[in-house]
């Protein structure tokens, strides 16, 4: 019978055993979203690397490791990308490669107690420095965030409001360190106890002291969703339908009314009939409406994504225009390099323009109480990066909207995870969200994270009407910023020059045992020789 560690001297056996227990968090994230999960999900990965016989095999398997985590949350990718989305996995899980090293580092073999204590700040800290790296558009962005996993939790919530979605990252990624340690390190299960009893504390003193939003009054907010069967057919066939939905809500008394991400594909400019035909619902509703332009520019080249709000005399002049775009799906990163993914996979032919700022729009129709009412739109991709929702809130938006469009995913895990992300912006901002989408899954959160109203699957085709509270008041995170990220990273420059520290000692230690206290060279040891024993006199 095999022993564990001959088993796993394979290492072909043991690489994929990495690959595997990397992927496994991908089950706390929806469709499945088994949240609990998340606090043990890695502590297969954790005590496979801990294992390691060298730092070199630690940084491989936290590679492998990396590059299965990367492929399980964004496996619905593949009938798209095709084989890219392998490479895309493998490069984007190198960064998970250093984090491999500290988990060596600090808990292989029988760590002290001090070390434990150390791995439940450090590890955590460099798994989120693996996190915030590929959170950079042109790799992937924020979609994924291991924190993002607890979109349904209360008290994660709370504690997102505080340190948005990368402080939960770093508990839940202790709570796992922690775990790992009592189920392998006996003699270290008190700082282990210890970690976890912080965590607890850290979310009970969020959940009683973190200040709450106040809720000062509601918006009437429709969804229109036209459904799979019109939104991928052609501009017009689902221009018709989101017309037909939308005049069914007279009479609702809507203050709004939002469609999801290309909702329109002509440039209304070019277009004064499909203007006419929006002012007319606009009149007919009694509400503006925020359609999603995806079209060539009349005024400057090129494709923009645009959100564009209009009232009952047509175009308002409030224009946002989409920021932040999806890698291979709306440009190719590096096109002279990697246009090649267009002949694999259904990339972007043509690279989309970005807008240059985020723009706060007021409606003009306000609430029905004579109040005003400003909204943050995002687009689509948009709504996973916490800090546009932040600077929307700081810039006075009362309601932040997302439009967006998953159809070409529909039958995935990839509408429900995007549909959750909006539940962690609206705690982090304390600001409620609309998700409106073109094919489902559409939702709406209040300003605490907690979802309102009913949930438009991807079988929908309707319009919904939604009492979205509107709450005032700032919360930490948007007071504060990525504060956690700060923290996470001044930790590791600590550790870093610690161990610089200590290896210039030993360094030092060793050269004055070679060379004697002064540094000049140490007299050769004198060797005794053994003199023949002297008669007895």
């Amino acid at each position: 019978m095999r022993t564990p560690d001959r088993w796993l001297a394979s290492r072909w056996r043991r690489g994929c055993l990495a690959v595997l227990a990397g992927a496994l968090p991908m089950f706390a994230f929806p469709a499945p979203s088994l949240w609990w999960l998340a606090y043990v999900a890695l502590v297969p990965w954790i005590l496979l690397v801990r294992s390691a016989p060298t730092d070199r095999r630690a940084a491989y398997d936290g590679w492998l490791g990396g590059t299965g985590f990367m492929l399980g949350v964004h496996h619905w990718l593949l009938p798209n990308l095709h084989v890219f989305t392998f490479v895309m996995a493998a490069l984007l899980g190198a960064l998970w490669a250093p984090w491999g090293l500290l988990v060596r580092r600090f808990l292989a073999g029988a760590p002290s107690g001090a070390r434990v204590a150390a791995a439940l700040v450090v590890v955590p800290s460099g798994w989120l420095a693996a996190e915030l790296v590929r959170s950079w558009e042109a790799l992937g962005g924020p979609w994924g965030l291991l924190g993002s996993s607890q979109w349904q939790v209360g008290p994660a919530l709370r504690l997102a409001s505080v340190g948005g979605v990368w402080l939960l990252s770093l508990l839940v990624v202790a709570v796992n360190v922690a775990v790992a340690v009592l189920v392998a390190v006996d003699r270290a299960r008190v700082p282990a106890v210890a970690g976890l009893a912080a965590v607890a504390a850290a979310g009970s003193a969020a959940w009683v002291w973190a200040p709450r939003p106040v809720v000062d009054g509601h918006a009437r907010v429709a969804v229109v969703q036209p459904g799979y069967a019109d939104a991928a057919g052609s501009p017009g066939r689902r221009f018709a339908r989101e017309e037909a939905l939308t005049r069914r809500l007279a009479g609702q008394d809507v203050d709004l009314v939002v469609w999801g991400e290309s909702s329109v594909g002509f440039d209304l400019a070019d277009r004064p009939d499909l203007a006419d035909r929006i002012a007319a619902l606009s009149r007919t509703t009694g509400a503006d409406v925020l359609v999603n332009v995806d079209a060539r520019r009349s005024d400057r080249p090129g494709i923009y994504k645009s959100s564009q709000l209009v009232g009952p005399d047509g175009p308002t002049g409030d224009r946002y225009d989409k920021m932040r775009l999806v890698p291979f799906g709306e440009y190719v990163p590096a096109r002279s390099v990697l246009g090649w993914a267009t002949s694999v996979g259904e990339a972007a032919g043509e690279d989309r323009r970005r807008g240059t700022r985020q723009v706060v729009m007021d409606v003009p129709a306000g609430l029905r109480d004579g109040s005003g009412l400003r909204i943050g739109p995002m687009v689509c991709f948009e709504s996973a990066f916490p800090d546009l929702g932040r600077r929307l809130a700081r810039d006075g938006a009362r309601v932040l909207i997302a439009q967006s469009a998953t159809s070409t995913f529909q039958r995935s895990w990839a509408p429900a995870q995007h549909a959750s992300l909006a539940a962690l912006r609206a705690a982090e901002t304390g600001r409620p969200m609309v998700h409106a989408t073109l094919t489902g899954v559409s939702a709406v959160y209040g300003p605490g994270g907690g979802r309102v109203g009913p949930r438009l699957g991807t079988d929908a085709s309707t319009g919904a009407v939604y009492e979205v509270p509107l709450a005032t008041g700032v919360t930490p995170y948007v007071r504060l910023g990525d504060w956690a990220v700060c923290a996470a990273l001044l930790v590791l420059v600590v550790a870093g020059a610690a161990d610089t520290v200590r290896a210039v000692r030993l360094r030092r230690r060793g050269r004055t045992g070679r060379t004697g206290r002064r540094g000049r060279p140490a007299p050769p040891a004198r060797t005794t020789r053994e003199s023949p024993a002297r008669p007895a006199r």
